[in-house]
């Protein structure tokens, strides 16, 4: 008895990535230009000023207790149970299995590792950049604040940058940077932002962030999606050798690659016409064909289709039908035929 493997998830994914293996030529892959580049530089200065004015206790720490003592959640209190259900656009767990779930359904449709690979690239650099910099910092929020008017640097705090905001510019704009098309990576890019800056203003209108927290969150999100172009070589890299060990796995499950059909066999050089029937000439075509495999005969026509070429009712043949089209009646003569009637009445 012959029993078949039940195919898994992953089989299926790469069962359709076999349909179409190269990328589509529409696929258009960011490339760091010297626009981007200018870009990177300046929002890496605005990243390192935030810093800068936090460290030295600025006129940004002193707008940030002043927005603290000001408590937003107590003067709109008819705003906080949105603002509660709003912040988790930012948060990392749901955001990346929103994003995640309309990713993998791009990489179905476009046969490619590219959008999911992307997402788990700009994830990595955010918990490695994010993660240092708040743990490398220390800083304290407003509800574990211990100082009026300082700054709560060094405290071991892990609040500064802004975690929510940042995760929310890479999950959102991720979107914008695998857009197929430059009128949507525009408006998703717009979205995206008002999205992610909005998260950030509803966690200083909740008091569990500073408002330079935020600023410096935005940055450091906006720092990955402009510098994820270089990690684009590394995410080919990655995705032929995914699909190289899906190979070596079909490989070792003894599932080899489909192999391509053999080419028919010559057929001689036709000889001059004869006419023949189709009873004769079919049997002279026996031959020839049993030495043909089987695999390499052309499709048969069906039998209820005229054999040769179709025309167009213009191009066909009258034809006049013969005999009548009526169908026979046993009372029912001949046209032509008089046959004496019984007179009725009296």
């Amino acid at each position: 008895m012959r029993t078949e493997r039940t195919l898994t998830r992953l089989d299926r994914l790469f069962a359709r990535l076999d349909r179409e293996p190269e990328r589509p030529a529409h696929i258009d892959v960011p490339r760091m230009s010297r626009h981007r580049v200018v870009l990177l530089a300046a929002t890496l200065a605005f990243y390192l000023a935030i810093v800068w004015a936090v460290v030295t206790t600025s006129w940004l720490v002193r707008l940030d207790w002043q927005v603290m003592f000001f408590r937003p959640y107590q003067q709109w209190p008819q705003i906080h149970a949105f603002a509660d259900y709003y912040v988790v656009l930012g948060q990392r767990g749901p955001t990346a299995v929103m994003v995640a779930a309309w990713l993998g359904w791009r990489s179905w449709r476009q046969h490619t590792l590219r959008p999911l690979l992307a997402l788990g690239a700009a994830l990595l650099l955010l918990n490695v950049t994010v993660g240092a910099a708040k743990y490398g910092m220390g800083r304290l929020g407003p509800h574990y604040a211990t100082v009026i008017g300082s700054n709560e640097m060094g405290l071991g705090g892990d609040i500064f940058p802004s975690g929510h905001t940042a995760n929310a510019v890479v999950t959102w704009g991720i979107l914008a940077y695998l857009a197929s098309t430059p009128r949507a990576r525009r408006w998703l890019s717009a979205l995206s932002a008002v999205t992610a800056l909005g998260v950030g203003l509803t966690t200083v209108y909740l008091g569990t962030h500073w408002l330079s927290d935020v600023l410096l969150g935005w940055a450091a999100g906006l720092l990955i999606l402009l510098a994820l172009p270089w990690c684009e070589p590394l995410i080919a890299r990655s995705e032929a050798a995914l699909l190289e060990l899906r190979d070596r796995r079909r490989a070792r499950y003894g599932r080899p690659a489909p192999r391509p059909a053999p080419a028919p066999a010559p057929v001689p050089a036709a000889g001059p016409p004869v006419a023949l029937g189709p009873r004769v000439l079919a049997d002279a075509e026996a031959p020839a064909r049993d030495a043909v495999p089987a695999a390499a005969r052309p499709p048969r026509a069906p039998v209820y289709l005229a054999p040769g070429p179709h025309l167009a009712r213009s191009e066909r043949t009258p034809v006049t039908p013969t005999g009548s089209r009526r169908p026979p009646h046993a009372d029912r003569l001949p046209r032509g035929t008089s046959t004496a009637r019984p007179l009725t009445g009296g």
